[in-house]
């Protein structure tokens, strides 16, 4: 398969999934939006949207303790352990209370995974994209492709970390990719907000693959999760005619229901961290873009989409 093809040349929107798209799309792009739901770049938007600084890292195993170690700051302890001060986990929830200057280390088998590779393209931006965020990373990147609009080379991704089914020898994490629907519904909320801001034509500008994101997020934040009118259920006129923005300020009750019913949602539930599940299903609630530099995740500053 030809180079052209599968970097979605001719499109200066485009999507993708997992590691192995984000190592096509990153060296011919501008910027690299990274999206891990449940739960990192959640956990990232909550900790750097309240002024902490975020440093991913692939592992969580003893290299973890000694590259947090190495920089003097903290290491996140296990979600298990459950956020309280001083002691941060991945838990987006848990993260509201996050002082801001805090410093530390948060290992992801997924988004801080897929962070790291992006980082060693230096001249691409790598940004951590969310629901959470998706209006100020939206904005950001409307700025990026209209001022990019006459160059036909270089241009953004948005690539939806998905998770990774365990290898032949039982390895977590370690085996094929696993498409999770949050991280879909992440990344076509930050092409909404794009295609909004930038006043872009989905069919000119966009790839098939980013349309295909944006037409699930907005199916996802336009549905009413209490009724079902392909099954014959009576609907309100209104039920499916809700603007993206309603959905915002309403908390989006379609995209929760969804993240409730995924197969990540119900993992977390299951473990107790339901709450986890609702705080990163809440569209638009950080005005943060947060970059990554010099290898940790900060805000970029003077950003607000006011």
């Amino acid at each position: 398969m030809g180079a052209s093809v599968v970097e979605q040349r001719g499109f200066p929107v485009r999507f993708g999934w997992g590691a192995e798209d984000l190592a096509v799309l990153t060296p011919v792009s501008d910027a690299v939006v990274i999206v891990d739901v449940l739960s990192f770049t959640s956990a990232v938007s909550v900790a750097v949207g309240r002024g902490a600084r975020v440093w991913p890292y692939r592992f969580r195993d003893a290299s973890a303790a000694a590259f947090a170690a190495s920089l003097g700051v903290q290491l996140a302890a296990p979600r298990t352990a459950a956020s309280s001060p001083g002691r941060w986990t991945i838990s987006p929830a848990g993260l509201a209370e996050i002082p801001a200057g805090t410093r530390f280390v948060l290992p992801s088998p997924n988004g801080s995974a897929l962070s790291a590779a992006a980082a060693v393209h230096p001249s691409v931006t790598v940004v951590a994209g969310c629901l959470r965020n998706a209006a100020a990373v939206g904005g950001w990147l409307a700025g990026l492709v209209t001022a990019n609009a006459a160059n036909a080379g270089r241009t953004v991704a948005v690539i939806a970390a998905g998770e990774r089914w365990p290898d032949a020898a039982g390895r977590p994490h370690a085996g094929p990719l696993r498409p999770a629907i949050e991280d879909l519904l992440g990344a076509g909320a930050v092409l909404a907000r794009t295609v909004e801001r930038a006043a872009l034509s989905p069919r000119r500008h966009l790839s098939p693959e980013a349309r295909a994101a944006l037409a699930a997020f907005r199916a996802a934040a336009e549905a009413d999760p209490t009724c079902d009118a392909a099954v014959g259920e009576t609907c309100s006129a209104d039920a499916h005619a809700v603007s993206v923005d309603a959905a915002s300020s309403s908390g989006g009750a379609g995209l929760l229901a969804d993240l409730r019913e995924s197969v990540s949602g119900r993992e977390l539930a299951a473990g107790g961290w339901g709450a986890d599940v609702v705080a990163a299903a809440d569209l638009d609630a950080d005005d943060v873009v947060p970059v990554l530099t010099d290898g940790a995740y900060d805000r970029l500053p003077e950003w607000t989409t006011n």
